[in-house]
C-alpha cells in the first residue's frame, strides 16, 4: 500500500483527522521527546521498565509530530498504533527495521502498563533506547529537510 492510498484508508476508516500543520507545536512535540530521551537515560539505573516506556513516548512524540507536520492527528481509541503505521508509510521501507522496533516497542509499553508480570531488562531498555535516539533524530532530520526555511529550536 502506498502513503496515499494508506492515508485515504486510514481517512476514510476514521483512524486518521486531517489537521492545520502547526510549526510550533511540531517544535514542542520534538523539544518534548528529546527531554524524554533525556528522563529515560536518567532512570535506567532506577528502573529499566520505567526508562524503556518514557524512551518510547519520545518516539511516539517525535512521530506525532511528524503526523501534525504532514497535516494529520491519530483520531481514534488506537491512536499509537496509528502513529507507529503512521510512520512506516511516512518512510518507506529504507526505515522498516526502526519502525518495526517502533511497533514491538509500543507492544512492550503497553503490557508493561496494564499487567503486573512483565520484566524489561536493562539490555532490552538499552536497545530501545538506542532505537529511539535513532528514531527521534531521523523524525528530526525529515522535519528540517521539509521546511528548510524554519529555524528550529532542535
Amino acid at each position: 500500500m502506498t502513503y496515499e492510498e494508506f492515508l485515504n484508508e486510514y481517512l476514510a476508516k476514521g483512524l486518521l483527522k486531517q489537521q492545520k500543520p502547526n510549526v510550533t507545536a511540531v517544535e514542542k512535540l520534538i523539544l518534548r521527546s528529546e527531554k524524554d530521551l533525556i528522563t529515560a537515560k536518567a532512570n535506567l539505573d532506577i528502573d529499566e521498565g520505567v526508562a524503556y516506556t518514557v524512551a518510547y513516548m519520545g518516539m511516539l512524540r517525535a512521530g506525532r509530530a511528524c503526523m501534525l507536520l504532514k497535516g494529520f492527528r491519530p483520531a481514534d481509541g488506537a491512536g499509537h498504533r496509528t502513529v507507529v503505521e503512521f510512520m512506516s508509510k511516512c518512510l518507506g521501507e529504507k526505515y522498516a527495521n526502526i519502525v518495526e522496533h517502533f511497533e514491538r516497542m509500543r507492544r512492550k509499553r503497553n503490557i508493561f502498563t496494564y499487567e503486573v508480570d512483565i520484566v524489561i531488562s536493562r539490555t532490552e531498555t538499552e536497545g530501545a533506547l538506542e532505537t529511539a535516539v535513532k528514531f527521534v533524530s531521523l523524525v528530526k532530520n525529515v522535519i528540517k529537510k521539509e521546511n528548510p526555511q524554519q529555524h528550529f529550536k532542535f
